[in-house]
C-alpha cells in the first residue's frame, strides 16, 4: 500500500506512507489473493483494506496528522474472502463476502477492531463489489450477471430486497453523487448499465452503453 498527497490537483508520493500488508504476492490464483479494496471510514479516521483469500481479514490503519499508523489492527474473517465494501447511513461497514456469496455488516470499534453485526446470503455467484445509497445496498454478482438489493435496519441487520439482472460479468458498481442513479460495469461486453434508484430500494433500468476497449475492465466511479 502506498500513500499520496493531493497537492493542487497533483498526486505526490509520500515514501514514508508505504505499508506492507503481509500477503504472499506469489499465491495463486492471484485474483483472489491480492487486496480487494482500500478506503477511508466516513470520518477519515481509519483506512481499511480487505485482503480477500490472501488473508481472509480486514486491516485497519489509524489515520492522524503524521499520516497512517505503522501497523494495522487485523480482524480475521475466516473463509469469507472479504472483497468490496461501503458504508451505510449509520457508518457501519458493509462488505461483500465472495466465499459464501454474502453481504455482511460490521461495526468499527474504537480500538480499530471490527465486530460483525449481520450476514445475509445473496443466493448468487461471485458476490464481489458493493455500493450503498443510505441504508440500501447493491451487491454485484459477477458470476450471475445480477445485482442483489438489501437494506440495513437501525440495528444493522440485513433484509433482502430484489435481484436485478444486468449484462454478463457484473463487476464494479457506483452511485451518482445525489444517490439517484446506479451504474454497473459489465465486463463481459465492456459495458455500463444505468439504473434509477427508487424509494423502495428497487432499480429501474434506464439504459446501457458499450465502452470501447473495456472488455474485461474492472473499476468504475460516478460523480
Amino acid at each position: 500500500m502506498q500513500g499520496y498527497l493531493n497537492v493542487a490537483g497533483h498526486l505526490v508520493k509520500v515514501p514514508s506512507w508505504h505499508r506492507g500488508l503481509g500477503l504472499d504476492p506469489a499465491a495463486t490464483p492471484q485474483f483472489t489473493h491480492t487486496p480487494g479494496q482500500i478506503g477511508f471510514t466516513p470520518d477519515g479516521s481509519r483506512l481499511i483494506v480487505t485482503t480477500k483469500a490472501g488473508g481472509n481479514s480486514f486491516e485497519v490503519f489509524r489515520v492522524g496528522l503524521p499520516g497512517i499508523a505503522t501497523k494495522p489492527v487485523i480482524t480475521g474473517a475466516p473463509g469469507s474472502v472479504p472483497f468490496g465494501f461501503s458504508f451505510d447511513r449509520a457508518r457501519r461497514l458493509v462488505v461483500t463476502e465472495a466465499g459464501p456469496n454474502a453481504v455482511a455488516t460490521y461495526r468499527v470499534d474504537g480500538d480499530n477492531h471490527l465486530t460483525k453485526v449481520d450476514e445475509k446470503a445473496t443466493g448468487q455467484a461471485a458476490t464481489c463489489w458493493v455500493a450503498t445509497v443510505g441504508n440500501d445496498i447493491y451487491a454485484a454478482n459477477a458470476g450471475s450477471g445480477t445485482l442483489s438489493g438489501l437494506r440495513t435496519g437501525q440495528d444493522g441487520t440485513l433484509t433482502s430486497l430484489t435481484t436485478t439482472p444486468t449484462g454478463a460479468g457484473t463487476v464494479d458498481v457506483s452511485v451518482s453523487g445525489d444517490g439517484r442513479f446506479l451504474y454497473a460495469q459489465t465486463g463481459a461486453a465492456g459495458g455500463v448499465d444505468a439504473f434509477r434508484v427508487n424509494a423502495d430500494g428497487s432499480l429501474t433500468r434506464t439504459g446501457s452503453v458499450v465502452v470501447p476497449g473495456a472488455v474485461g475492465g474492472e473499476g468504475i466511479a460516478a460523480l
